[in-house]
């Protein structure tokens, strides 16, 4: 399976409960399609967006940034990022993908 990192800006207001369950959502979407969760990173909360973003009717300066690293599929990226366009409390999201295999990720090691 390919790794994918999910850049995502949500909403600055959120509180820490709806924080856990965005990212709890998140990772369960992936793994209930057969993925694997790596981990994720919190980029800042409350920063300044680099410009006024409009979503869901609304108009946002700042925004919480997270990555989230996953293998899975190519069809569980695009199911995961309907669900994160969908929800409200997200602003903008993107999938990147890292790499099809382990081999590429990772050197071999001189002793092999």
């Amino acid at each position: 399976m390919p790794l994918y990192e999910l850049v995502c800006i949500s909403r600055a207001a959120l509180s820490h409960a709806s924080m856990a369950g965005l990212l709890k959502r998140s990772a369960e979407t992936v793994l209930d399609r057969g993925g694997a969760v790596r981990g994720f990173v919190n980029m800042g909360r409350d920063q300044a967006l680099p410009y006024r973003m409009k979503r869901h009717m609304e108009y946002h300066t700042s925004g919480s940034y997270w990555l989230m690293h996953y293998y899975a599929n190519p069809k569980t990226s695009g199911v995961l990022m309907s669900q994160l366009k969908l929800d409200p409390r997200v602003i903008r999201c993107n999938v990147v993908k890292i790499s099809d295999k382990l081999n590429e990720m990772v050197a071999p090691s001189e002793n092999m």
